[in-house]
């Protein structure tokens, strides 16, 4: 039986989001369609389900409160941001990613400068080479993205303890988002260090990434930190000592109350 692919977002969807963000962005600069699709797989990725009412004021601040107050416009603008949620979170799907772990299903959104972007921007931007040049390499702002939701929630993102295999795993796993931020002599070395021998261009790095966020999202299945387990005391008999030491029967002492 062939396996369907994974979900894509629609030409209209994608449209629809980066409305939304050069909105949000009016108010903060860093928002961006990429960042913003980098923030959310992080979350996507983590070890518990982060609901929007936490996950909107740690991407946005006030900024989506500000640019967003008309009922309508807030529905419209949900929608595009839920949108594309629910499109990674069938992506980064943990019955997919076990059924096939070799298959690429998560599918980013990034800008990418090839020959044809960069003869763009020159002719409509009036940007020279040099200034090309100095733009943030593919897939480098939706990493961040994807760090700073993991700064956003430290709590769920705890340092990788290397002593043990589980935790190499998880760290080398992180690196590989890290990896696509690196300047070129850190991006040289962190190369010649877990992939020698080899030689890797961009799409490789993104691809690495990619299988790096599937590898975290299986990860987390089995190493989500445990809820603290309530132990709640025995409840005393009506004509036991009562607890508190006072030497009366509980139904005479701090039971009156409640066995009344």
């Amino acid at each position: 039986m062939t396996t369907p692919p994974p979900p894509t977002s629609s030409e209209a969807e994608i449209d629809a989001l980066e409305t939304v963000c050069e909105r949000l962005a009016g108010f903060n600069l860093d928002v961006s369609l990429e960042w913003v699709d980098g923030f959310m797989t992080a979350l996507l990725a983590g070890p518990r389900t982060v609901m929007p009412s936490e996950w909107l004021p740690a991407m946005f601040g006030d900024a989506f409160e500000r640019t967003f107050a008309d009922p309508d416009d807030v529905r419209q603008a949900m929608a595009a941001l839920m949108g594309r949620w629910n499109v990674v979170a069938r992506q980064l799907d943990p019955e997919a990613l076990l059924d096939e772990p070799d298959r690429l299903r998560l599918a980013p959104l990034m800008s990418d400068l090839g020959d044809e972007s960069r003869a763009r921007l020159l002719a409509e931007c009036a940007l020279r080479e040099a200034d090309i040049a100095r733009l943030p390499p593919t897939g480098a702002i939706w990493a961040e993205g994807f760090l700073d939701a993991t700064q956003a929630f430290a709590q769920d993102w705890p340092e990788p303890d290397v002593s043990t295999d589980d935790g190499r795993f998880y760290g080398d796993a992180l690196m590989g988002v890290v990896a696509l931020t690196l300047g070129e002599a850190e991006l040289a070395q962190y190369l010649a260090e877990h992939y020698p021998g080899q030689t890797l261009d961009r799409d490789d790095l993104i691809d690495e990434a990619c299988y790096a966020v599937q590898d975290l999202r299986v990860y987390w299945l089995d190493h989500a930190p445990r809820p603290e387990t309530v132990r709640v005391a025995p409840k005393p008999g009506r004509n036991d000592p009562c607890p508190c030491g006072s030497g009366k029967k509980y139904k005479k002492c701090c039971g009156a109350a409640t066995l009344h």
